[in-house]
């Protein structure tokens, strides 16, 4: 799997060139369709693709989605959106419809603004989402799209797609280092050759420290009634900023944890009655958004969070904690013990 998703990234500067194991054989009965307004942003796609042994199906403006006629789609579907409007949203509900029903891989990216829009319009198809994606973390979801086609995501325990959402954003980090390293070079910036902070490296972190059930296990399937209340929402709050308040002293990437992050800022948000906007919780996560995302769909086929369309604004969705989550979480603080609880 590394290999297939890493690719070669090759020195400072340079163009990255994937290296995709499976493009003599099974790649090129794939087919690839790209909606992109920006013409650049078109032919680099193309060019990965072409180098991953893809065919390209269609390749067109963003605008193809809105109009009455269907365009042609392929076995993996990519979508750059980073502004969307009421157009743009029925296209992508299309899409996201027909990817579904022929069983297409959706990568789609788009903007932090617009990322609770685009998020309420996908909930059929299973797509990756990314937020503001460099060259790198396209290729990755691009490795990621190709292996759902080709069978072996489907194959993976809990553990692994663990261990691969942690690959993804190790190969993020490498590709953001490059990136700043080349950007150094071009503006001779001393201050970046020295590596400033960037919110979207070091985003591996810990350890998850939930240990998600394998297919049948009934660890997560607890009756409600048989775990312990929540905590105070109060409590809840307190202990995240006491988690926030380390980033003050020491570097961030130090303690990123972000599957925890997301799990206490939910437990909190469900006691206090309110709903969590998915851009609201990728903030709470203190990760990237496209890593809180990955990290938001791992938890959800967990059965730790659910998603409920707003009923009220059809362009917002919620996320929250299912039952067993919650049991989870009940259970967890109440082990932990009230005397324990200031030093997490």
């Amino acid at each position: 799997m590394m290999d297939m998703t890493c690719g070669s990234f090759g020195q400072a500067g340079s163009a990255v060139e994937p290296d995709f194991p499976y493009a003599d054989d099974l790649l090129p009965q794939l087919s690839l369709a790209i909606f992109a307004d920006r013409l650049a942003l078109r032919s680099e796609l193309q060019q990965d693709a072409l180098e991953a042994g893809l065919r390209i199906a269609t390749s067109t403006h963003l605008g193809a989605l809105v109009g009455a006629e269907p365009p042609a789609l392929g076995d993996v579907i990519l979508v750059d959106c980073p502004l969307v409007d009421a157009g743009v949203m029925a296209g992508l509900a299309r899409l996201d419809l027909r990817a579904a029903r022929i069983g297409a891989a959706l990568v789609v990216s788009t903007s932090i603004d617009a990322l609770d829009s685009v998020f309420a319009c996908l909930d059929q198809s299973g797509p990756q989402i990314l937020v503001g994606p460099g060259r790198a973390e396209r290729l990755v979801a691009l490795g990621r799209a190709v292996s759902s086609r080709t069978g072996h995501v489907a194959e993976l325990s809990e553990a692994d797609r663990m261990m691969l959402v942690r690959l993804a954003e190790q190969v993020n980090e490498i590709g953001a280092r490059l990136e700043r390293i080349r950007t150094a070079a071009d503006t001779r910036d001393p201050r970046d050759a020295a590596g400033r902070t960037d919110p979207s490296v070091g985003e591996a972190g810990l350890m998850f420290r939930f240990d998600a059930p394998r297919p049948g296990s009934d660890r997560l399937t607890a009756p409600a009634s048989a775990a312990p209340a929540l905590p105070d929402p109060r409590l809840v709050r307190a202990v995240i900023r006491q988690r926030q308040l380390r980033q003050r002293f020491f570097p961030a990437d130090l303690f990123a944890d972000p599957a925890w992050d997301i799990l206490l800022d939910l437990t909190a948000a469900r006691g206090e009655g309110v709903n969590v906007s998915v851009s609201s919780l990728c903030i709470a996560s203190g990760a990237a958004p496209t890593t809180a995302l990955r990290w938001i769909t791992l938890m959800t086929d967990a059965g730790l969070l659910s998603r409920e369309n707003d009923t009220r604004d059809r362009r917002r969705a919620f996320i929250r904690l299912t039952e067993s989550g919650a049991s989870a979480m009940a259970r967890y603080f109440a082990a932990l013990g009230s005397e324990a609880l200031p030093i997490l």
